[in-house]
């Protein structure tokens, strides 16, 4: 596998983007995991978790919303591909849909919707580490 010396260089001079996706989806999976543990632990009706579970969901959309922020940002300097912002601007969105069905009690949406965010923010993360190509 070849790279440009162009990517190259702003590989190793500039890693401040890439390094920010890194840590923000890392964040985002591992904080929408918690989500679902606490959220199991609502079933067995502890308020510590309710309570944990409603913090989390503000973590959530601080980490998804840096998430988005960082691939807009890599897809800028760098010009590499911008579909990874789309899936993390998209998760950042359905992130607040997401917490409004659970507010309301539609488990019906708000579970399938926490597996949707689960899966985007895995997919943004694993290209992240993937070494995104020019």
């Amino acid at each position: 596998m070849t790279r440009s010396p162009a990517h190259a260089a702003t590989d190793t001079d500039r890693p401040g983007a890439l390094r920010a996706l890194r840590v923000a989806s890392t964040a985002a999976v591992v904080i929408i995991v918690l989500q679902g543990v606490t959220a199991g632990e609502i079933l067995s009706r502890s308020r510590v978790a309710e309570t944990l579970h409603f913090g989390g969901a503000f973590v959530v959309h601080l980490c998804t919303g840096l998430t988005a922020l960082a691939a807009f940002l890599l897809a800028r300097r760098r010009r590499v591909s911008w579909w990874p912002t789309g899936i993390a601007v998209a998760v950042f969105v359905v992130s607040f849909a997401q917490a409004a069905f659970g507010e309301f009690g539609v488990l019906s949406v708000h579970v399938p919707l926490a597996m949707l965010l689960l899966v985007g923010s895995v997919v943004v993360m694993a290209w992240s580490y993937a070494r995104p190509r020019v």
